[in-house]
């Protein structure tokens, strides 16, 4: 769920979020090395040549001028998961960056320092240093771990389509606002994850909808599919995501829907607890 409150005087929306890791993601390592460098490889890796200035390499000047050390290493970034995509890929590159480099320096520092300094790298990068299924607040720097997270099975899906996150959030029109999201516990049973994400909302899934009409497209694929308890847009899109009560339907839906859309992203996985 994602519900949005109204804009705040440093520019950033106030929000209100069910942020969960599935056991999909980039991958990156970190070798000894002088000066700073970024090797990038993987299916989406065309996707980020461009930048100039990568989120990875932000983190560890970041991390490099906090702890007043030079910002020595070589780091490969092997992108797995589509670029703008709406599930925190780059935030999590970014997060990865800290943990690993926090290693491979030896840096001495607490993780709410770490915590800290993840937010001025972007909202959602707090809430991936840990990796743990957590609630999000303020701009995303508030972080809650919620507890007994149920470990669901889900189908991810992304039509191929990059949608700008400053573009979502100019066309939205309709929001829940913040300050009335309970932290509940889940009990370990999917079910209960998936009744709360019916109460709830994306409230950028419509505005997404507008930018990017194939978001529909992968809705309705999957909540066609049998066995789908709940199926919605993640974050800023255009990624959806399907939620099974029953381990063994996310494998077949998943295969089915590659079979008939083989120019989407398709993934089967699981929610880390």
């Amino acid at each position: 769920m994602l519900h949005v409150g109204d804009k705040r005087a440093d520019g950033f929306h106030a929000l209100e979020s069910l942020a969960v890791f599935a056991d999909v993601g980039d991958e990156l390592s970190f070798e000894e090395a002088e000066g700073l460098s970024l090797t990038l490889d993987g299916p989406f890796a065309a996707g980020l040549q461009a930048e100039s200035d990568n989120l990875v390499l932000r983190a560890a000047r970041a991390l490099a001028a906090h702890a007043g050390c030079a910002a020595n290493a070589k780091i490969t970034l092997t992108k797995n998961l589509p670029v703008a995509s709406g599930i925190g890929g780059g935030s999590a590159d970014a997060a990865a960056a800290l943990r690993g480099l926090i290693q491979l320096w030896n840096v001495q520092t607490g993780p709410y320092e770490i915590r800290d300094l993840a937010a001025t790298l972007g909202s959602d990068v707090p809430v991936c240093v840990e990796c743990k299924p957590s609630w999000m607040e303020g701009r995303g720097e508030i972080v809650t771990f919620a507890r007994k997270m149920p470990p669901a099975t889900m189908v991810l899906v992304n039509p191929g389509v990059a949608v700008p996150t400053a573009a979502v959030f100019k066309a939205l029109k309709t929001r829940h606002g913040v300050g009335q999201l309970e932290h509940i516990v889940f009990e370990h049973e999917v079910w209960t994850l998936t009744e709360f994400l019916k109460e709830t909302a994306n409230d950028l899934e419509a505005p997404a909808l507008e930018i990017a009409p194939a978001i529909g497209d992968v809705l309705a694929a999957l909540r066609a599919q049998p066995g789908v308890s709940l199926a919605r847009m993640s974050g800023s899109g255009a990624t959806c995501f399907a939620l099974f009560e029953k381990d063994e339907g996310a494998p077949d839906v998943a295969d089915a829907i590659k079979r008939a859309h083989p120019d989407w992203w398709v993934h089967a996985a699981r929610i880390i607890t």
